[in-house]
């Protein structure tokens, strides 16, 4: 049985593949690589608590759905 194109999968493609096929390290690594590739993260640093989540409206509002790229 031959292997898929990681390369040609999309993101969402590729996360679906991964958590079927939990035992592909090769898989994950495409994944992981392309996660860096796209680099659509938001990064902040650890919270202190729930409320500071105030100090990062785009981080709520991609979650919300509203967040434009």
């Amino acid at each position: 049985m031959s292997k898929p194109n990681f390369q040609a999968m999309s993101q969402k493609e590729l996360h679906d593949y991964v958590l079927t096929h939990r035992d592909d390290q090769e898989a994950f690594y495409a994944y992981i690589d392309k996660l860096h590739a796209e680099a659509n993260w938001i990064e902040m640093p650890p919270l202190e608590s729930l409320q500071d989540l105030n100090n990062y409206p785009e981080f709520i509002e991609r979650f919300r759905g509203n967040y434009q790229a």
